[in-house]
């Protein structure tokens, strides 16, 4: 569902790091620094260059906050921050803050996730996984990642065998970005979401995208998928493959090896699954956004170390046999493709 995402461009920093809402920020010395969505405080910082960092190298910060319409920018000023963050970071508490957000919107942090992409977030990504104008420049920069990942996902799928007729799990499936083209594929699809809202919006996306292709070829047959509201965890069954896109970032690195252990259990020739990875600079600027409380950070984002999923595969008798990456200026995603070993 949600994705990985970060507010970033190139300009000249003040002499500190910034966070200012809908205000500019005047440079004042060369040099390339970040632009994060976030909340306003300031800090005093050293003039030291960040001009050797590639900006398109780096990994992306899911602030949610920067793919809305705020206008609230945070500055990166200099590697003398890094120490003044770390301090910062060290007295802060943002799983505790975390945990009482998720108890204001109902519950456990599953509730939440459940509770947000039934509300505001439904519509936020509804949006950002559509296809209307309604979405700003990191809205859509994020949907065409998205998109690169599913096409991806599409290519890893229609290796060897194809699709006609193969019965696939699409675990998690949100807006239905994956499920429409595997139908219109031939496959045999089960399509899961913890959000009711994201699994109506599905359905009556998949039934708009079946009927526009059955106007172009009246003989095509093509099988609606089977819907369901669960989570993950709740999901039951067997099938050739099972597809888990975006969806990892919601669940703790400490619940991962039992989920990945579940869905290698669904699947019997195919385990897909794309995640947010983990990187040194990305955990640094997750945990900036933890700093700044906001609506659309009531649930918690996850990043994975891409050898402790591969391990966990490893465990339950999967191996990778493909893997990929999608870069975009503002969407970072990990694909793998896992089968059982000896079949690879």
């Amino acid at each position: 569902m949600a994705s990985l995402h970060l507010h970033a461009r190139l300009m000249t920093p003040p002499p500190a790091l910034l966070l200012s809402p809908r205000t500019s920020i005047k440079p004042t010395h060369g040099a390339s620094s970040l632009l994060f969505s976030s909340r306003a405080t300031s800090f005093p910082a050293p003039m030291a260059s960040f001009s050797s960092i590639d900006p398109h190298h780096l990994p992306l910060a899911f602030l949610e906050e920067a793919s809305s319409n705020s206008g609230l920018g945070l500055a990166l000023a200099s590697g003398g921050v890094i120490a003044i963050l770390a301090t910062t970071l060290s007295l802060a508490d943002p799983q505790k803050r975390r945990q009482q957000e998720a108890a204001t919107v109902g519950g456990d942090e599953k509730d939440a996730v459940r509770n947000y992409f039934n509300t505001a977030g439904f519509d936020r990504w509804r949006r950002i996984y559509g296809t209307t104008d309604d979405v700003n420049d990191v809205q859509l920069d994020i949907r065409k990642g998205h998109a690169i990942t599913v096409e991806k996902v599409l290519t890893f799928l229609k290796q060897k065998e194809g699709l006609d007729g193969v019965s696939v799990c699409d675990a998690g499936c949100g807006t239905g970005s994956l499920t429409i083209p595997m139908v219109l594929e031939g496959a045999i699809v089960s399509a899961s979401d913890i959000s009711e809202a994201m699994v109506s919006e599905a359905s009556r996306r998949v039934a708009d995208a079946i009927d526009e292709a059955k106007k172009k070829a009246e003989t095509l047959t093509l099988t609606p998928p089977q819907f369901q509201t669960s989570d993950l965890e709740s999901l039951q069954g067997k099938y050739h493959t099972v597809a888990c896109i975006d969806v990892l970032i919601h669940y703790p690195q400490e619940k991962v090896g039992g989920m990945i252990a579940h869905l290698a259990s669904l699947a019997e020739r195919r385990l897909i699954i794309s995640f947010a990875p983990k990187m040194p600079l990305l955990v640094l600027l997750k945990r900036i956004g933890e700093l700044f409380p906001g609506p659309s950070k009531a649930t918690r984002a996850y990043l994975h170390s891409e050898a402790e999923i591969e391990e966990a595969l490893n465990a339950v008798g999967w191996t990778v046999r493909q893997r990929d990456m999608t870069s975009t200026k503002f969407y970072y995603s990990r694909l793998l493709e896992a089968v059982p070993m000896g079949k690879s």
